[in-house]
């Protein structure tokens, strides 16, 4: 089997789902709109809104586990497939900056470029975005997961805002995704190197 495959094949293939297929979310998948660190729709022409059939099983054991214990939230994908000619664009985007951190290298891939990692969020009751103590995508150290605790003892983030975070990571790492250190929002869908050796890649 080729390890790559066009964004343009996706919706022929059996390997990949549709998010409108998946009950229970809400989608705004922000590099399909200007409201994103570039600034600009990277997505079009493509339909950006698909997941590999195993991440969008997961993505249903999120909305079983909170419909049963938090029945008044909503999950939230902010992106999902992110094709490997706009994760260049992101890494070309960052060149200089010292920001190349937040994203994966497109040489080795993103995880996202095979549909296996989500960046989320989630919805109240009223349709609104939990505070998680920073933006999708805010290239900042608040944004870590791995700093929290410093950040709450030190009045940077509050209680709330770190209970949200670990309500998400719970929702999430019980059905199997896996969380990084640098983005509250991103998780992949296992093992991102098993993933890179075994999944077919999205150009």
């Amino acid at each position: 089997m080729t390890l790559s495959v066009a964004s343009e094949d996706i919706a022929g293939s059996s390997e990949f789902r549709h998010l409108s297929s998946i009950a229970g979310i809400q989608v705004d998948l922000r590099y399909a709109t200007d409201n994103n660190f570039v600034g600009r729709d990277l997505y079009s022409p493509f339909d950006c809104a698909w997941l590999h059939t195993e991440a969008a099983a997961a993505l249903e054991k999120v909305v079983a586990w909170l419909r049963a214990r938090r029945p008044d939230l909503t999950p939230l994908v902010l992106d999902a497939l992110r094709p490997q000619r706009v994760q260049q664009q992101l890494w070309d985007a960052l060149e200089g900056t010292g920001l190349q951190m937040y994203l994966a290298n497109p040489e080795r891939g993103s995880i996202h470029s095979f549909g296996m990692a989500l960046d989320i969020t989630l919805l109240d009751a009223q349709g609104r975005e939990l505070d998680m103590g920073t933006g999708f995508d805010d290239m900042s150290n608040l944004s870590h997961p791995a700093l929290e605790e410093g950040f709450l003892q030190a009045g940077r983030l509050t209680d709330t805002q770190v209970a949200n975070r670990r309500l998400l990571r719970e929702a999430m790492l019980q059905a199997g995704f896996l969380g990084i250190n640098t983005e509250w929002w991103h998780f992949d869908c296992g093992d991102r190197e098993l993933v890179r050796r075994t999944f077919r890649r999205v150009l």
